[in-house]
């Protein structure tokens, strides 16, 4: 009887925990036991309470008409479930977001490595540091390389900057 109220929403845990890392075993092995005796508990209730003897109160009770106004009450009562198919769809459209974050990441990651392994190539294909001249660095690296009119360091200026009598 109370099957019924859950057979819809089974959970396939051994497919989770197959994703879980084993520095967070722990934490998944704790909230399985919780779900797993909630679920006991749940599945020892029926699935619809126990109908009210309206008939043996009304007898027991002396107050005439108070248990016919508790009846009406609770025959007005409603609560209203709450829809598993409202998550489940803001679940999936979650996911389909998620998918088309993840393939246009791969998509700019692709055309970063394709940049990367132009770059590679042009390293690879250049001469060797080892065996380079000044002149085939200037060549590669103008922006690196000492200056041909003038050939020292590049430097901040901080030599020729006066000191300060602090």
């Amino acid at each position: 009887m109370a099957a019924k109220r859950i057979s819809s929403s089974t959970f396939n845990w051994a497919k989770l925990a197959e994703r879980i890392p084993e520095h967070q075993k722990s934490t998944y092995t704790a909230f399985k036991v919780k779900s797993d005796n909630y679920l006991r508990r749940m599945m020892a209730n029926p699935a619809q309470p126990p109908q009210i003897d309206w008939q043996f109160y009304a007898n027991t009770v002396p107050i005439p008409g108070l248990v016919d106004s508790f009846r009406a009450q609770y025959e007005k009562l409603s609560i209203p479930m709450p829809s598993i198919d409202a998550p489940l769809s803001e679940l999936s459209q979650m996911e389909k977001q998620a998918e088309s974050d993840i393939a246009k990441f791969k998509q700019e990651s692709d055309s970063r490595i394709s940049g990367f392994k132009e770059e590679i190539q042009t390293i690879e294909s250049m001469i060797p540091v080892r065996l380079m001249t000044m002149e085939d660095y200037y060549i590669a690296n103008p922006e690196f390389a000492q200056k041909m009119k003038n050939p020292t360091v590049l430097d901040d200026g901080s030599e020729n900057k006066p000191k300060s009598d602090h």
